[in-house]
């Protein structure tokens, strides 16, 4: 059996036909303006899901890469400070070898040499009161400053403070200043105040450089300690940029389009439209009112 065909039959096939033509060289043009594979994850709900996922990752390698700049910052602070303090107590121990000459030195120049010690004692306090961003390096988790005025140690023992800078890794960033500089009796404060009494007192200071020496070993074993968390650090940061280079790369594969082939399947889609306009203006005959006017 034939089917009827009517001219009103071919003009709804031929109106359904170009709508979809039209409609698909509308999603070509939003695709080129746009730069986007989809744009509603109902467009290809697949695509959509791996999209976002790859966001939640990228932003989470961001988070890691900001802790890991951060981190560093803490590391690079110590450290500073570590070398700034050796440097410090390495004059202790040259004003201290001076001062154990009794034989050369005069009760005004041992006094003249505690006066610089004093001044010493002030630097190396300020040293361990360093900060980062309003936060003491070797305080701990504590809001206040490792040392107070006196030199007794004020920070949170323990309390570490660490970052994560990836799924399965943290590290402490923090460093104890109660390890660096001593506590109580045993703190370089202290250690500095006695060999100033003693030059005062009239007593040999010789003895301690043995004191000296122990304080400023016990500095550089920290400061090594420091020195392997930041190149942990440095090497978590390589591997996060690898990550950030990855993921773009993945998201991109999945999110963007490729220009020029979107260009090429837009301009043949646009010779489709125009000629299927072409070819429905010329297949569609007048209706029998258009013969009868």
């Amino acid at each position: 059996m034939i089917s009827r065909v009517t001219a009103s039959s071919m003009t709804h096939t031929a109106m359904r036909q170009l709508q979809a033509n039209l409609s698909e060289l509308s999603r070509l043009q939003e695709q080129a303006n746009s730069q986007r594979a989809f744009l509603a994850p109902s467009d290809d709900p697949h695509a959509a899901a791996t999209t976002l996922r790859l966001h939640s990752e990228q932003r989470r390698t961001e988070q890691h890469a900001r802790n890991i700049d951060d981190g560093i910052a803490w590391l690079a602070t110590a450290d500073s400070a570590i070398t700034a303090s050796t440097a410090l107590l390495a004059r202790v121990r040259n004003l201290t070898v001076q001062g154990a000459n009794d034989g050369a030195m005069d009760a005004t120049a041992k006094e003249a040499l505690a006066v610089e010690l004093e001044g010493i004692r002030d630097e190396l306090l300020a040293q361990a009161n360093t900060t980062v961003l309003g936060r003491s390096v070797f305080a701990g988790t504590s809001d206040t400053a490792a040392f107070d005025p006196s030199g007794a140690f004020s920070g949170l023992p323990g309390a570490e403070v660490v970052r994560r800078v990836s799924d399965e890794a943290s590290i402490r960033v923090d460093t104890d200043g109660a390890a660096v500089f001593g506590t109580g009796a045993g703190s370089v404060f202290s250690l500095i105040t006695d060999i100033v009494a003693d030059l005062r007192g009239g007593q040999n200071v010789g003895p301690r450089l043995t004191e000296i020496d122990e304080r400023r070993d016990a500095m550089l074993s920290v400061q090594g300690s420091v020195g392997a968390r930041q190149s942990q650090l440095e090497r978590a940061k390589e591997a996060t940029v690898q990550d950030s280079v990855s993921l773009e790369a993945r998201r991109a594969a999945v999110e963007d389009v490729d220009s020029v082939e979107v260009l090429v399947r837009l301009q043949a889609q646009e010779l489709v439209y125009r000629s299927a306009l072409a070819v429905t203006g010329r297949v569609l005959q007048p209706t029998l009112l258009e013969f009868l006017r």
